[in-house]
């Protein structure tokens, strides 16, 4: 996939043929533009043929087009005709599905598609760094007004480093993902040189207008038109500014590459079927050993992060040209969610900041990638999927957020969000992934049957990976519900559709088969022994099916955890002498739902439905076994019991669950050989949230950063990468209330 030739050409061997090809242009990059966002309107092939319609890429550009550039909005240098038209239609086709690969990467996880995308990208990379070499040294190459020359190539170039990046951090190789991490860095000093061009350029533009208004109050220019003096002063300020060493690469001869600086990386690829260690934290002496490799010295700028995002709109003058407007949007897409990444990066993986080298920024990510979905093209599509991603997913799972009339874009702007959607929608009216947002967006606002008939429509797609989503959506939105028939039905559906965990969906849909049989132990026996069947078929299957998925070399944490609660409860049946299906303890859908922050999308009477599912474990004649619980298990009843009692609204209840039956206890005693060990630094946590609750009450906020404190500096426990995103966010939101110390 050559990205850079979106917008290059080749000279012909006749040098004195003239070409209008810088004026085809523009024309050239918004045709392949709309066919590749025909990519967000889940019509693959029709992006595919407009891809590989060469011919109208090198039409005479229109008189309206000829027009403008006739009123001198922009200086158009004279290039070479193509000598074979077809050779651009070609990489426009790898383009496409260089793009396509990427999304199906990134939305199903398989190992295989990614290897194809981790190609398809290193190739771009290499064109566009190749083609941004020549258009810093050819005079005929295209100049913008606004950005220096070779400034679509810098943005294809970190384009492809940054979802290369993305790719290899979902590798299941450390070598890989280590890339990825470097990869993000060079991206950063990219986009970085770009926006710096853009910022002075428009507050070049501003005191250049104020100047010209005051001195000649009686003369009218037209919109967007520069005198060719101006022109030039502007264009050597910015190459100045953003020189090609120190902005766009800061590496001789363009963009380093990476095979001589990384060699593989010693990873233990021998797993076996039974895993009950997670060791998801980074160790500081591992980073620095992968890293002795090379130097890293690049460290962010304060103008970086004090630098305005420009925030014109789409119909602005400054963006009469649309290759102006692929950098512009694509410039803050791919700087958005570079700033975005890095700021939730959990506390147990702060190792990796170290890679890194620069800090993420939430909230100007954010405005950047809101900026970006603005256009209507492919950049905009793209920051529009990730910003409802954001905030339906991630922070969807968070508890300790700005006030949504607060102003800040990282708490839960609903209203915002659904004009999104909508805008989204009529773009791209037969898209499903817009359909799979409006379905979240139900389910965040507590309406969960809604948006499990909106899921219940055919979400067939020829991108397999949306109906996979769909698919996991749907079982996820039937767990929260309590509809566990529906729930594990769908979960083994997602076994067929998608492959990054099965044994995940195999020990959800056995947990729901497991409430199935406590529902009808007493009343139905018959009825419960069918599902007490198929609870021990599917959560058996789960050790054979762990350790086979890998996150930078390091087993999945959920594949970790489930391994570890068949383990235990394996354990008891055997000690204690009973069924496996008895063995089991407090609710595993509940715990599953708690991790997923389920509770946060149920509304009172799903709330109530669940403190009664976890009543079984109380009930004596049902559970005679729950007087020999020990400590671990029972925290984990009063945990979940505390969270649902939080959301009910009753907060002072909530709190005494936490300090008289979990954190009265010595944390040492909640660890041992397949003990759940969360419960503690999920309780830490939990009162931080109780205590953002009653902010406005004296010293409680600074009680919270307390309680935040604590659960950030935890030792490695189960799971704590996810409830590290959760303190980590609270973490900002306290700082933006200057709550944190």
């Amino acid at each position: 996939m050559r990205v850079g030739s979106w917008l290059t050409a080749k000279k012909h061997s006749n040098a004195s043929t003239l070409s209008l090809n810088s004026l085809d242009e523009p024309q050239n990059l918004e045709d392949a533009m709309r066919a590749a966002t025909q990519i967000m309107n889940d019509d693959v092939d029709a992006a595919e043929a407009g891809l590989k319609r060469g011919n109208s890429a090198f039409h005479k550009v229109s008189d309206a087009f000829l027009t403008r550039q006739g009123q001198g909005s922009f200086n158009v240098p004279k290039m070479m005709m193509m000598k074979n038209p077809n050779e651009y239609a070609d990489k426009l086709v790898k383009l496409g599905k260089g793009v396509v690969t990427f999304m199906r990467a990134t939305l199903g996880f398989e190992q295989e598609t990614m290897r194809e995308a981790s190609e398809f990208l290193g190739d771009a990379e290499a064109t566009a760094s190749a083609d941004l070499r020549r258009a810093q040294h050819e005079a005929t190459s295209f100049h913008s007004s606004i950005y220096p020359p070779g400034s679509e190539y810098a943005l294809c170039n970190a384009e492809a480093q940054l979802m290369g990046a993305i790719v290899g951090l979902l590798n299941e190789s450390l070598t890989e993902s280590i890339k990825g991490f470097y990869k993000l860095r060079k991206a950063y000093m990219s986009l970085d040189g770009i926006l710096e061009a853009e910022v002075k350029y428009m507050r070049g533009k501003t005191d250049s207008m104020s100047a010209r208004s005051s001195i000649e109050a009686d003369r009218s220019t037209m919109p967007g038109s520069f005198h060719n003096e101006t022109q030039h002063l502007q264009h050597s300020k910015l190459r100045n500014a953003l020189s090609p060493d120190e902005a766009y690469v800061r590496h001789e001869g363009g963009v380093e590459d990476d095979s001589d600086v990384f060699v593989d990386a010693v990873e233990d690829v021998h797993t076996t079927s039974t895993l009950t260690t997670y060791t998801g934290q980074i160790d500081e002496e591992e980073v620095h050993e992968n890293f002795a490799a090379f130097t890293l010295e690049i460290t962010e700028s304060h103008a970086s992060r004090n630098r305005p995002v420009v925030d014109h709109d789409p119909d602005s003058e400054f963006f009469s040209n649309p290759i102006d407007v692929f950098i512009h949007s694509g410039a803050n897409l791919c700087f958005g969610v570079l700033l975005l990444m890095i700021s939730m990066i959990p506390p147990a993986f702060g190792k990796l900041l170290y890679i890194i080298g620069f800090k993420g920024d939430r909230e100007r990510g954010l405005q950047m990638l809101w900026q970006s979905s603005k256009f209507h093209n492919i950049n905009g599509a793209l920051a529009g999927l990730i910003l409802l991603g954001f905030y339906n997913n991630l922070i969807g799972t968070c508890d300790i957020l700005p006030d949504s009339d607060s102003g800040y874009l990282d708490g839960y702007p609903v209203k915002m969000c659904q004009e999104l959607l909508s805008d989204m929608r009529r773009r791209y009216p037969k898209s499903h992934l817009w359909m799979l947002e409006e379905a979240r967006m139900e389910a965040a606002d507590k309406k969960l049957e809604h948006a499990i008939e909106m899921l219940d429509e055919d979400m067939s797609s020829p991108l397999k990976q949306v109906e996979a989503l769909a698919m996991f959506e749907k079982a996820l939105d039937s767990m929260y519900c309590h509809k566990y028939s529906l729930c594990a039905e769908s979960f083994i559906k997602c076994v067929a559709l998608n492959n990054w965990s099965h044994a995940l969906y195999y020990y959800i849909a056995g947990a729901a088969h497991v409430e199935l049989y406590r529902q009808y132990k007493i009343i139905e026996p018959t009825r419960a022994k069918e599902h007490a069947a198929k609870a021990n078929e599917n959560l058996q299957m789960v050790p054979s099916l762990t350790g086979k998925k890998r996150f930078m070399a390091r087993p999945l944490p959920f594949d970790v955890f489930v391994s570890r609660k068949i383990q235990k409860w394996q354990h008891r049946s055997s000690d204690w002498g009973i069924p496996f299906v008895d063995a089991i303890g407090v609710s595993p859908l509940a715990e599953m739902i708690y991790f997923w922050n389920g509770f946060k999308r149920m509304n009172s009477t799903h709330l109530n439905a669940t403190l009664d599912q976890l009543s079984w474990s109380l009930n004596e004649s049902a559970n005679p076994t729950w007087k020999s619980e020990a400590l671990d298990e029972r925290a984990i009843h009063s945990v979940l019991r505390a969270v649902i009692f939080r959301h009910l609204g009753e907060v002072e209840k909530s709190q005494d669950i936490l300090k008289h039956e979990v954190l009265i206890h010595d944390r040492n005693l909640f660890k041992g050989h397949l003990r759940d060990d969360w419960t503690c630094p999920s309780a830490h946590y939990e009162m931080a949230v109780v205590c953002w609750l009653k902010r406005e009450q004296p010293d409680k906020g600074k009680e919270c950063a307390e309680w935040l404190d604590k659960a950030a500096r935890w030792e490695s426990y189960d799971l704590d990468a996810r409830i590290g995103l959760k303190v980590t966010t609270a973490q900002d939101t306290l700082r933006k209330y200057n709550l944190m110390v």
